[in-house]
């Protein structure tokens, strides 16, 4: 349990500032980071505060939705904008467009990572994923069109308000689930264990050759 809360409070962490950082490159942003960015330019509120903000009010739409949050969902509404927040406050401007493209890459990869991290502690999904997993339980609807309308809907409202949409979130859209693929399978806590139990199931009924091969740690 302390691994798995751990992994947690870390993958949150690393959630929003790896989105920080796409942020900082300037050159577009995933469709969620430009409904908060535009929200954040029309109020003038952070946009790591705005991005707590709207998963608050995502959460309240699990309600007619019957969904149950659990206590990832609910430290992903405390945590990652606040990450976010603090990161946009400390990363310089970036300057160049190598720079821009190097740090676009970089915040993809850490929120992969992150995603492995937070998704594999198996605490509950975040405001955004139970937002689609219920529109598909209540209606029906496929989980990659639930995902499509929602994402285009926040995408176009936020564009509206003045998010930067560009090659960013074009990169963003093609390399984050591939990404995570990779990710979520090294850092899932409730298979780990289980590989490791099979390993050693092994290790005691082998014999000969097979004897001399450890378990993995």
């Amino acid at each position: 349990m302390p691994r798995r809360v751990a992994q947690l409070l870390i993958g949150l962490f690393l959630y929003g500032a790896g989105c920080a950082l796409t942020v900082e490159a300037g050159l577009g942003v995933d469709p969620w980071t430009v409904f908060a960015q535009g929200l954040s330019l029309r109020t003038g509120i952070g946009i790591g505060w705005i991005t707590n903000i709207v998963g608050f009010f995502v959460l309240l739409l699990w309600i007619p939705l019957r969904q149950k949050p659990g206590v990832g969902t609910i430290a992903n509404i405390l945590l990652v904008g606040t990450s976010m927040q603090i990161v946009l406050g400390i990363v310089p401007p970036v300057e160049g467009l190598w720079a821009q493209v190097a740090t676009l890459l970089g915040g993809i990869l850490v929120v992969a990572v992150a995603s492995g991290l937070y998704i594999g502690a198996r605490f509950g999904p975040g405001p955004r994923d139970g937002l689609m997993t219920g529109l598909n339980s209540r209606l029906g609807w496929p989980i990659w069109l639930c995902r499509a309308l929602v994402e285009l809907t926040v995408l176009a409202i936020g564009w509206l308000l003045g998010g930067t949409v560009g090659i960013g979130t074009v990169l963003f859209a093609a390399l984050i689930g591939p990404l995570v693929h990779v990710a979520l399978p090294l850092l899932d806590t409730r298979r780990r264990p289980a590989a490791r139990r099979t390993q050693r199931g092994a290790g005691r009924v082998s014999t000969g050759a097979d004897a001399t091969v450890e378990p993995a740690p």
